[in-house]
């Protein structure tokens, strides 16, 4: 291997694939440093060998990135997607469902392109099945993060007459950091090292991570006064809410803003308080790490940056079902519960807080879900197998079940 071109967003936006890729590329490396590895960015994208032409003000956006990857020359094309990140707008706002980033896969067919998906439903829209397959026509290789995913692919494209296409789909996990762990009397002082000293010795419960509609931090708000009192009749302890982040899209103000108002109500009661942050690098996982367990109550996630976040830190953690990638790892892992509704929600809560040993529990099994199954270490070689098997056009993966 002596090349990689990664198509992606890329830092400093705000954006959970952009620091997907940061991490990737930081492991690639350090498995194999003398790998050349070019990113073909958007036009925002800033760093060492990071190429920013993705300009998706113009319809042939595609063209001048063919023309780099093939003035790059490199030996495997491997891209990042999700469906925004690639889409056209006209200017009377007319969508063309990524329709350049085919045309971009036409223009590279010379080269083994490995597609790397964030976005793929259980249930597929219409145009999101289209769209799966012609890329399956396209593609060399196809990554999808869940088992399920590919699970369901044999049920969705069941009448299609070429099923040999499923065989280009792999499974490779999301990544997580296996260097962020802390330990018990390492808290206090990451604590003090926030600012938050008046924190020292509290037990708490984490609401972490960009604040976002789709989060749902309302349904934990507006139960936590009822749940606490509910704890603290249980173990004489006092539990505190410790909601941390910031909103990241303009759209989603109202809720942030509703999230924000209900918090300050409750810092005043003194059972909660907001912890305003940008989540991104180091700070995000030392903010985490200070909390007993984390609640991740999203209503749309296929696979999720801040649940591997809590899968690297061994955080026990309690989370949304049915839903997708989330349900999946914590089925994968037992290293988490799940709610289908506010009171099994609240119920699990006021478990988890009555239980030290269940989240020792949780947290071992996190540890083995890790280091076995999830670590980056883990995940780059799987990547270096896929590349190798493109280059050789050898890409007959087997089926889930």
């Amino acid at each position: 291997m002596r090349s990689i071109v990664m198509i992606s967003s890329f830092s400093p936006r705000f954006c959970g694939i952009a620091t997907f890729v940061e991490e990737a590329i930081e492991f690639i490396k350090k498995a194999a440093p003398d790998v050349m590895i070019n990113v073909i960015s958007h036009l925002d994208g800033r760093g060492e060998n990071v190429h920013p032409i993705i300009d998706l003000n113009k319809e042939d956006w595609y063209k001048p990135v063919a023309e780099k990857i093939k003035e790059l020359n490199p030996d495997v094309v491997h891209i990042q997607h999700e469906y925004g990140l690639y889409n056209y707008i006209n200017k009377r706002g007319k969508i063309d469902y990524n329709q350049g980033f085919l045309k971009l896969l036409d223009r590279i067919k010379e080269y083994p392109v490995i597609i790397e998906a964030h976005t793929v439903h259980g249930r597929l829209r219409e145009k999101e099945e289209w769209f799966i397959w012609e890329v399956l026509k396209k593609c060399t290789v196809l990554i999808l993060k869940c088992k399920y995913q590919k699970w369901r692919f044999s049920w969705t494209f069941r009448e299609k007459k070429n099923k040999k296409l499923l065989n280009k789909v792999a499974v490779i996990p999301h990544g997580a950091r296996n260097d962020r762990r802390y330990g018990d009397k390492e808290i206090n002082k990451l604590k003090e090292e926030l600012g938050l000293s008046e924190l020292i010795g509290r037990h708490m419960v984490g609401l972490v991570g960009w604040v976002q509609s789709n989060k749902r931090w309302d349904i934990v708000l507006d139960l936590w006064e009822e749940i606490e009192q509910v704890i603290f009749g249980r173990t004489g302890e006092n539990w505190f809410l410790f909601a941390a982040g910031d909103i990241r899209d303009p759209d989603h103000r109202k809720d942030y803003e509703k999230y924000i108002t209900k918090l300050k109500e409750l810092e005043k009661k003194g059972i909660a308080k907001y912890f305003k942050f940008e989540p991104r690098g180091v700070l995000y996982y030392k903010v985490m790490a200070i909390c007993d367990f984390v609640i991740l109550p999203s209503v749309d996630e296929t696979q999720s940056g801040t649940l591997a976040r809590i899968i690297a830190l061994n955080k026990p953690y309690i989370t949304t079902a049915p839903l997708e990638g989330l349900t999946s790892q914590t089925i994968e892992s037992n290293g988490g519960l799940l709610f289908t509704d506010k009171e099994s929600l609240k119920r699990n809560i006021i478990r988890l807080a009555s239980s030290e040993s269940l989240r020792r529990y949780l947290g071992n099994n996190l540890k083995w879900y890790l280091e076995s199954r999830v670590s980056w270490e883990i995940v780059v070689q799987q990547y270096f197998d896929v590349y190798e098997r493109a280059q050789k056009r050898d890409v007959n993966f087997p089926a889930i079940f």
